[in-house]
């Protein structure tokens, strides 16, 4: 039996497949499962490279990624219940939960501690606060909270300034329902389905042949067929 291709092996095959190609934006959702921790740090420090050369942007979302991976990322964006509670330099994701009252412990994973702060079965034991009670701050608050958090309130002021159109690139946005004309788009067809029959040549040999030679079978058959019933009609008008 033949071994087929693993599951990191696919991941990193999908991964090289989304780097093929002018595109700037790159969107990967949990590509570390069923990966090893060395093989999600290789992948994830080869896409940092990657953008950094090529002046692009990489959003990805990891499934508990180990420190070392954690620490390659320029921003985080944390999430939950459908609200931003944080978006802006990793550096300083764990100053804005210590305004809040939570400390990461200095042995915790920063991505663990960010993941089980805004928890309510795991958040009070990183409240570190002990001259004030603790009381359970919802997903709602550490949103609000960040809007007058120093990087929030620098994030709202480059949203609120309104995008200058003539800096976009005139292929970013189309204005007409296709990009090519049909001519060209008929063109494009033909090119494809050519390159698709170069690709199965052996295919497409074998069924013109077996086609062939039902049409000569069925031609050689209605002759004798022809034949048969003139032989037929000869006899019965003698």
């Amino acid at each position: 039996m033949l071994r087929g291709i693993s599951g990191g092996q696919r991941k990193r095959v999908t991964t090289g497949e989304m780097l093929v190609g002018p595109a700037n934006a790159l969107f990967m959702d949990e590509i570390s499962t069923g990966l090893d921790s060395s093989t999600t740090f290789q992948i994830v420090s080869s896409l940092r490279q990657y953008v950094h050369i090529m002046n692009g942007t990489a959003v990805i979302s990891l499934l508990q990624p180990a420190p070392e991976t954690y620490d390659l990322f320029d921003d985080i964006i944390l999430i939950s219940d459908g609200q931003v509670v944080y978006h802006g330099p990793r550096e300083y994701v764990l100053d804005f939960f210590e305004t809040m009252g939570f400390k990461c412990p200095e042995r915790k994973g920063a991505a663990d501690f960010l993941q089980e702060v805004t928890s309510k079965k795991d958040q009070a034991q990183y409240w570190v606060r002990r001259d004030q009670p603790y009381r359970f701050v919802t997903v709602t608050q550490f949103a609000e909270a960040f809007q007058s958090f120093h990087i929030g309130r620098k994030l709202a002021e480059e949203l609120s300034v309104p995008f200058d159109k003539t800096k976009s690139h005139p292929a970013a946005l189309t204005t007409e329902e296709y990009g090519l004309n049909k001519t060209e788009l008929l063109k494009a067809n033909f090119s494809r389905e050519y390159l698709l029959m170069k690709r199965n040549s052996f295919v497409y040999i074998f069924k013109l042949t077996q086609v062939w030679n039902l049409s000569c079978s069925f031609y050689k058959y209605k002759q004798i067929d022809i034949l048969f019933h003139l032989y037929i009609h000869h006899h019965d008008f003698l």
